[in-house]
């Protein structure tokens, strides 16, 4: 894994089960941390909810993979230019195919940020 980031071992009834533990509801996982994220839909996630990605830039965050919830859906374009603006890039799925391919990722050493609706 890149760094110290933990892997997810479980996704599902609400939550995700990270190697440090279980996490209950959307989750934010930046660099070697992982903490609760506010949005419960895609519709939820805002500039303001990604500001910490924003501001860690691409120096740290290559892209953002961001689980959109039970099925995949086009984020708000606003979003996607602000992510394109901070140089950062942007991989979205459904949030059951994010939480499989983010271990793959980090194992290759990307430098990703991920932000999973939970399911």
């Amino acid at each position: 894994m890149a760094r110290d980031a933990p892997s997810i071992d479980a996704f599902g009834e609400g939550g995700f089960r990270l190697s440090t533990g279980r996490h209950e509801g959307s989750l934010l996982i930046l660099g070697d941390t992982a903490r609760p994220w506010a949005p419960a839909s895609l519709a939820k996630v805002t500039l303001d909810s990604l500001a910490e990605v924003l501001a860690a830039g691409p120096r740290e965050v290559e892209f953002l993979l961001l689980g959109v919830g039970p099925t995949n859906a086009l984020p708000p374009k606003d979003l996607r230019q602000a992510l394109q603006r901070a140089g950062i890039g942007l991989e979205f799925m459904d949030t059951p195919a994010a939480a499989r391919i983010y271990n793959v990722l980090t194992a290759e050493g990307r430098r990703l940020a991920a932000a999973l609706i939970a399911i």
